[in-house]
């Protein structure tokens, strides 16, 4: 497999190499996305630096471009939202991207090749950045975690990258990604060791999830939604464990983390902050007054993952090879552009979208 650089390639037998080359990767039938190194590649190629707009939109909000970040990511909204750490040492909102495609469907991912997005709470160590992928930069999630190894779920190679294809994996062009990679990277070579990424099916407000109140992964994204409340309450990054199957939030165990996670939990060494325990309590009560309220769940119908609605405008308006070639550098084919059309939640409703993609804009 080759890999062929962002420097353009004049010529007939130039135009003949990039079609063939995403030709070629279409047909790769892969549980994750590939993201490797590849042969041929352009020694002067280098990852994206932070643009000016960007630092000064940090200086703007009280944030240093090596301050620490974290990642959230929610399905259904097809958003991902970057946080730094500000003046204050919490973790303030720096921006939301719209993702331009995801694939599967809401819940977790369990097997290799089920075209899954995962869920769950991931790790990113300065290793794990790709500033040579084929979808022109990404980060691995680290898919599968601890937790996800020990329940026997299998697949590799699940990322964040550019373009607007998805096999397992989160979608964000090569303008958006590029933007985000120059921040997460200035991040961990600047001392963060790794960066936290919250991968959710939905923005998780009683609301929502009583609208997914039939949905048999409710027990699962109940215990997300502990980890997501934490964050939202204290805006610090909830350290995450794994015992008795489940993830465990803010809690120091007696002999330091479980080394089996499918066994009870070990003695509780310091329990979670009180207060914060009680407004976590609070949480699930207003999702059991939601769920009590009994409306019909909605139901929703889908052939393949989602796209964030500026990007489904852009589509319907422009069609998939057009869309393509404004987003990709090597103008990676959209994935199941029909499928991508049908807006999956559009009987659900959103909040209003940061981020939204123009006609005349696919980002810096």
């Amino acid at each position: 497999m080759f890999y062929y650089s962002r420097t353009a390639i004049k010529g007939g037998v130039g135009a003949i190499v990039r079609r063939a080359a995403a030709v070629a990767l279409l047909g790769v039938a892969l549980s994750g996305c590939v993201a490797a190194d590849m042969a041929l590649d352009d020694p002067s190629k280098s990852a994206p630096q932070i643009s000016g707009k960007m630092l000064a939109e940090m200086s703007k909000k009280r944030m240093k471009p090596e301050s620490p970040v974290l990642v959230r990511i929610f399905k259904q909204e097809s958003e991902l939202e970057v946080w730094k750490i500000d003046s204050t040492g919490r973790y303030a909102l720096l921006k939301t991207y719209p993702m331009c495609r995801w694939s599967g469907k809401l819940g977790p991912k369990m097997k290799d090749g089920d075209r899954q997005a995962p869920e769950g709470f991931y790790h990113v160590s300065a290793g794990m950045l790709n500033p040579k992928s084929q979808y022109y930069v990404s980060f691995n999630l680290g898919y599968p975690n601890k937790l996800e190894s020990a329940l026997g779920y299998t697949g590799e190679a699940l990322m964040v990258h550019g373009a607007c294809s998805s096999s397992g994996c989160y979608a964000l062009t090569d303008q958006g990604v590029g933007e985000i990679y120059s921040v997460v990277a200035k991040a961990l070579f600047s001392g963060q060791d790794r960066f936290q990424v919250q991968a959710y099916p939905f923005r998780m407000t009683p609301e929502n999830m009583a609208l997914h109140k039939g949905d048999e992964n409710m027990p699962f994204w109940r215990t997300l939604k502990e980890g997501y409340d934490s964050f939202e309450i204290t805006r610090q990054q909830p350290k995450v464990s794994a015992c008795g199957r489940r993830y465990v939030f803010n809690t120091e165990f007696v002999g330091g983390e479980p080394r089996d996670v499918l066994a009870e939990c070990p003695p509780i060494a310091t329990p979670p902050d009180p207060q914060l325990l009680t407004q976590i309590e609070s949480e699930k009560r207003k999702v059991n007054d939601a769920i009590a309220e009994n409306k019909p769940s909605t139901v929703v119908a889908y052939v393949d993952g989602g796209m964030h609605p500026s990007f489904r405008a852009l589509l319907k308006k422009n069609g998939p090879e057009k869309l393509a070639e404004r987003i990709s550098s090597i103008k990676y084919p959209i994935s199941q552009p029909d499928a991508a059309l049908a807006d999956p939640f559009q009987r659900i409703s959103k909040r209003s979208a940061s981020g939204i993609v123009s006609d005349s804009s696919t980002g810096d």
